[in-house]
């Protein structure tokens, strides 16, 4: 009965099951590609690393520890990568860029990726053959218009640049985009000059070991002293784990943008069965005449819409098969391995389960009234007597709906709390959606606006009739809309934040690791360009010794400590002062001082409550082999995000003045063609001293947003298409009620051209209300990350989000009217006679 009831009725069934096969699509697409990245990150984890171990210090080695490196494998590779200032005297392009003095075969695994072909092999006998040759990142070269043949500067020396480098292992686009690097060769480093006392370097070991090493259980077994020594591993295993887990928590994100364009396809499948229903209601009066039970009738129609919805989960879960083929381009940017895409079974099963669970579960809700219709249908027209009221299994449904979400919500983030949270806010994302839909129905029926002309009255009566399409319209394409204003508005608010630190008089230029010896000629340099000295700040660098009379190693070895191992064996770099700066606040205690011979230090409230202390703690502190004892006598409230020099732990003056350090410059320069003339000048009278330009650092975080918002943009994508699917699919449903419409319409009167101007302006209402409603909530939502997370006045720029009003509403507009053509051209008789 099922099949030979939906013969007349496939076109509507058909757009019903289109609703969910965009939402299935995203869901499958994402599934598989992260099933396909987890497998490319398993098959060339040696490529992300490039060696089988890497060993990294953040300090200088020691004669006896490189004695001790040098024996844990034959082959052997060594790197040091210190941020410096870089020259291109053609193109006189400067900036601060990450220096790689590197020797030997590295990497073990995988291949560098350059122009020419050649350049690796040069570069690698540069040392051999006492030939100055770098190679630059491609991204490097762009940005200051250079090109390989030309030369760099770096420190003292000229080097040639041999070949550009478009990709190495384990490294992103994102990443050469933030910290692009220039590669030289090892053995001229010392002549450089920039690895100073006090310079900022990571000193790390490649390793390649035989075929069949245990690198995890050898591991184990030096790691004591490898702690000892303050040197980090890292090795193939380790390295998959987390680029495998920070790859997860991506897709599962994504998974829950691309679920949002599921739920709204299921919406819209909730809507069109609600019209289906109505539509079937003297049909199941019939079948109930002829003998049918209610639990029959509702299982005729419950089978067809559970057909259409596993057709439309396996259309889906083709399409998202497809989709995942374009995955790697989106996220390129993002992986730093070669994705291979090939159909996930496990991906698509889940798809297809998720999708036809859910779609079958909205459909439930308007197939539990066709239980209840009475065989009098046949003899009375009245749709509401019998099929109103309360009814228990719909209130079921209901939480299976908020179960299912909510499950599938923990099966992505395995969080219940999470999951919770998800599903609540999804419920309050529609909750608003739905309220401002109601809000305006009820609005225009009480203030309907009677002294306008007949047309405007007609499309705005169209916007609270009987089956309507605001309610459904302003939660599918409101939520869309919803998904992609927040994201603009959170990626200004971002940039805003970053900004409004270096708005006014406040620093934007950064000088860093100047000798003690430099200073004054470092400031002299400042003041010759007509930049002001905003700050010249001391910093000293210290390691942990002991807290409260207990050595570090003791409390790591002490399994009770909750004191956070990191905090244990960082390097510290602190100031010394008497006072507090405009960045600080006062929350307990006083100012660093002395007083009685004892030294009492100014600790960040924040690493206090981590370091599980408290005021009158003592804490030693090792400075380049000199112990200093002393006592946490207050704390203060740091804005990080001031752009000037913040410090966990400020000292008294008096204590630290003659130890080994050097400053932090701060100064303001007052555009692009002054900032770039005092670098050129800088770099080439103290090539180790480096420079931060933040309009730079604006510009790379601006750049690293837009490749993330296009990701998230490409989702929320999916959201609009199934908003506007729902939009079709509930304007071809609802035609025959229309066509009914036109007819009186026309038989009273009215010509083509004024039913046009009254759909026109429906959908031009309907339109509206939606972006306007994801607009609001966008707005709300973005205030309140603004105000309680950001902490920053939150003014959004208007002018994006009527662009995004304007195209949500043309979209509808148009398909509005493309999908009731056919109410226009019907004539009226034939309407009439199929009536009669």
């Amino acid at each position: 009965m099922a099949w030979r009831d939906s013969r007349r009725s496939r076109q509507r069934l058909f757009l019903f099951m289109s609703a969910i096969v965009l939402g299935i699509a995203a869901l499958v697409a994402i599934n598989s590609f992260g099933d396909n990245l987890s497998r490319s990150v398993d098959e060339q984890a040696r490529e992300l690393i490039g060696a089988d171990l890497v060993l990294s210090s953040n300090k200088e080695l020691s004669k006896k520890t490189e004695q001790f490196l040098t024996t844990i494998s034959p082959e052997r590779s060594r790197e040091v990568a210190f941020p410096s200032m870089v020259l291109f005297p053609r193109s006189q392009g400067v900036r601060l860029a990450q220096v790689k003095a590197i020797q030997g075969k590295f990497p073990y695994y995988g291949a560098w990726e350059t122009q020419p072909l050649d350049a690796v092999s040069r570069f690698r006998q540069a040392s051999q053959t006492h030939q100055r040759i770098a190679l630059v990142d491609d991204a490097l070269l762009i940005q200051l218009n250079a090109k390989p043949g030309d030369s760099v500067k770096v420190g003292k020396l000229m080097f040639y640049v041999a070949g550009r480098v478009m990709k190495i292992p384990g490294q992103s686009a994102v990443t050469t985009t933030v910290a692009p690097t220039v590669f030289i060769p090892y053995g001229f480093l010392p002549e450089t000059g920039l690895l100073q006392r006090g310079s900022r370097a990571t000193y790390r070991s490649y390793y390649q070991f035989e075929p069949g090493t245990d690198v995890d259980k050898y591991v184990k077994t030096i790691s004591p002293r490898l702690d000892k020594l303050g040197i980090n591993s890292d090795t193939v295993t380790e390295r998959k784990v987390q680029t495998g887990r920070a790859f997860a928590d991506l897709t599962k994100f994504l998974n829950l943008v691309a679920f949002v364009a599921l739920l709204l396809g299921c919406v819209g499948v909730a809507s069109a069965v609600h019209l289906y229903v109505k539509e079937k209601v003297a049909s199941v009066a019939v079948l109930r005449c002829l003998g049918a039970t209610g639990r029959q009738a509702f299982l005729i129609y419950l089978i067809q819409t559970s057909l259409m919805g596993l057709l439309g989960a396996l259309i889906g879960a083709l399409l998202g098969s497809v989709i995942q083929l374009l995955l790697p381009t989106v996220f390129g940017s993002f992986l730093p391995v070669e994705v291979v895409t090939t159909v996930s079974w496990k991906a698509v099963g889940q798809g297809v389960g998720a999708g036809l669970i859910i779609a079958i579960l909205f459909a439930l809700l308007p197939l539990l009234v066709i239980r209840k219709v009475s065989p009098l249908r046949t003899l009375r027209s009245s749709y509401d007597d019998d099929v109103t009221g309360r009814d228990p299994l719909q209130w079921a449904v209901y939480l299976l709906i908020v179960l299912s979400i909510t499950g599938f919500a923990y099966w992505q983030i395995r969080d219940w709390k999470l999951a919770v949270g998800f599903t609540l806010g999804l419920a309050f994302a529609f909750g608003v959606l739905t309220g401002i839909a109601q809000l305006l129905m009820v609005a225009v029926r009480r203030f309907f606006p009677v002294s306008w002309s007949y047309i405007w009255r007609q499309s705005l009566a169209n916007l609270y009739r009987p089956q309507n399409q605001t309610l459904i319209l302003v939660i599918s394409i409101g939520l869309g809309a919803f998904l992609i204003a927040t994201l603009y508005l959170t990626q200004t608010l971002l940039l805003s934040r970053v900004q409004l630190s270096a708005s006014g008089n406040q620093a934007n230029m950064v000088l860093f690791d100047i000798q003690n010896e430099q200073k004054a000629g470092v400031q002299q340099l400042v003041k010759s360009h007509h930049l002001p000295v905003l700050q010249n700040v001391p910093l000293v660098t210290m390691r942990l010794a002991e807290v409260n009379g207990r050595t570090v190693e003791a409390i790591q070895k002490d399994t009770s400590s909750k004191m956070p191992d990191w905090a244990l064996t960082r390097e510290y770099r602190v100031t010394y002062r008497d006072s507090l700066i405009s960045s600080e606040k006062l929350t307990a205690g006083k100012p660093p001082y002395q007083a009685n011979g004892n030294v009492y230090i100014s600790v960040e409230k924040g690493y206090l409550d981590r370091m599980k202390l408290k005021l009158g703690d003592k804490l030693t502190f090792n400075v380049q082999g000199l112990v200093i004892p002393t006592i946490v006598g207050g704390t203060r409230d740091v804005d990080w995000n001031r752009i000037q020099t913040n410090f966990l732990i400020v000292f008294p003056k008096g204590v630290l003045e003659q130890a080994p350090q050097f400053h932090v410059l701060m100064t303001r320069v007052g555009d692009t063609q002054q900032s770039a003339s005092f670098q050129r000048d800088l770099v080439t009278r103290f090539p180790n001293v480096s420079a931060i330009d933040l309009g730079l650092i604006l510009q790379t975080i601006d750049e690293v947003l837009e490749k993330v918002s296009f990701v998230i943009r490409f989702m929320a994508l999916f959201s609009i298409i199934t908003g506007l699917l729902v939009l079709s699919s509930s304007v071809i449903i609802s035609k025959y009620q229309r066509i009914q419409e036109s007819v009186l319409l026309r038989t009273l009167g009215a010509n083509r051209r004024q039913i046009l101007l009254i759909t026109l302006i429906e959908y031009l209402f309907l339109g509206l209300l939606a972006a306007f409603s994801g607009i609001v909530l966008a707005l709300f939502g973005t205030w309140a990350l603004a105000y309680f997370v950001f902490e920053v006045p939150f003014s959004p720029n208007f002018a994006p989000l009527l662009a995004v009003v304007g195209i949500v509403t043309s979209l509808t507009i148009i398909i509005g009217l493309l999908n009731s053509r056919g109410v226009l051209v019907r004539p009226p008789l034939e309407v009439l006679r199929a009536e009669g």
